[in-house]
This record gives C-alpha cells, structure tokens and sequence, in this order.
C-alpha cells in the first residue's frame, strides 16, 4: 500500500514538473523564469547570423568544394 501511494506521489509530481516547464501553469502563476528566452546570453553573443546559410548535403562522389 505504502508503495503504491508513493508510486501515485511521484507519477503526480513528474506530470507537474512536466507542465510547469513546458510552460502549461502560466495560467495559474506558475511558469519558469526562461520561458521566454532560452539562453539569451547566446543570443547576444552572435556575430553576423545574416551571413549563416544552409546548404544541401554533397553526393558522396563529389569532391567537397
């Protein structure tokens, strides 16, 4: 019985922290501090992202360019 009351206590505590950090509790007052921002400290430390591109994957016979 003991066991069965704290496997139910720790599913429950599991799916709260869960929605906490997804962001779901805002509603009730409850959200994480970096809800918003995701590690702005990264952002501002970016130089040129403009000049980032994407390219497509060279064919394994090509020669890298």
């Amino acid at each position: 019985m003991k066991l069965r009351l704290a496997l139910i206590v720790l599913l429950l505590a599991n799916a709260g922290y869960f929605l906490w950090a997804r962001g779901d509790l805002v509603g009730f007052g409850l959200a994480p501090a970096s809800l918003n921002e995701r590690e702005p400290q990264r952002l501002s430390r970016q130089i040129k992202p403009e000049w980032v591109q994407v390219r497509k994957e060279a064919k394994a016979g090509a020669p890298a360019p």
